[in-house]
């Protein structure tokens, strides 16, 4: 099998964490790759921080990697602000692909939201909508879009909101059926194993995975 490097941005939270317990544990990549503002202090072979703000990190500074998965993402209420929930939601993940697509990468998993659109009336679907707009212009031979309805999972902040919404959209999803399954709560989990499988399978061209279609993903054998 030839060697891949992979890069994660995002790895501090639900999915990205996920993500990277799965990156590291497998064989698939020679090395990985984690992109954070702060050491994470991970001991493993395989795994290489890079440490280093958003704002201040330069092309020159990544590694050549052939994987990018971004898994970037904060609320409007930790965010503190439309510029700021901007920067975080758009700017960063569109500078992480631009750098990496001058470094050769191949392949750009993005994580955004279920109700993404560039045409949305709310700001923060209008924002995700957008950040998929302009990746999906920068010419990667694969881009694979991910958008999960509400996370469950243990995260490493607290969002007391989130967790109200986890405990009730639970108790609601056994009667979303048919259209309304697509509502139903996902595990980050299976989204992180969903892009880790995506990215295996060599595809060509733009993907786009909703709530159903990760859960049947994540399914399949890692």
């Amino acid at each position: 099998m030839e060697d891949k490097n992979a890069l994660i941005v995002g790895a501090t939270g639900l999915i990205g964490n996920e993500l990277l317990h799965i990156l590291k544990n497998h064989p698939y990549y020679q090395k990985v790759y984690v992109l954070t503002r702060r050491p994470l202090d991970i001991a493993h072979e395989r795994v290489v921080e890079i440490v280093s703000s958003f704002d201040e990190i330069k092309a020159d500074d990544l590694p050549q990697v052939d994987d990018i998965y971004c898994c970037l993402g904060t609320t409007m209420k930790k965010a503190g602000s439309k510029e700021a929930f901007r920067k975080v939601d758009f700017h960063y993940p569109i500078k992480v692909a631009e750098m990496g697509k001058e470094k050769g990468a191949q392949q750009y998993l993005l994580v955004t939201a279920m109700g993404a659109d560039e045409k949305s009336r709310f700001f923060y679907n209008q924002v995700k909508g957008e950040v998929e707009e302009v990746i999906a212009g920068l010419g990667y031979k694969t881009l694979h879009i991910f958008r999960p309805s509400l996370l469950l999972g243990d995260r490493n902040e607290s969002r007391t909101g989130e967790r109200i919404g986890q405990v009730v959209m639970q108790a609601l999803s056994p009667l979303m059926v048919a259209g309304l399954k697509k509502y139903r709560p996902i595990e980050g989990k299976n989204v992180a194993e969903a892009m880790f499988i995506a990215a295996k399978q060599n595809l060509s061209g733009p993907h786009l995975f909703e709530s159903e279609k990760i859960k049947v993903l994540a399914k399949s054998e890692l």
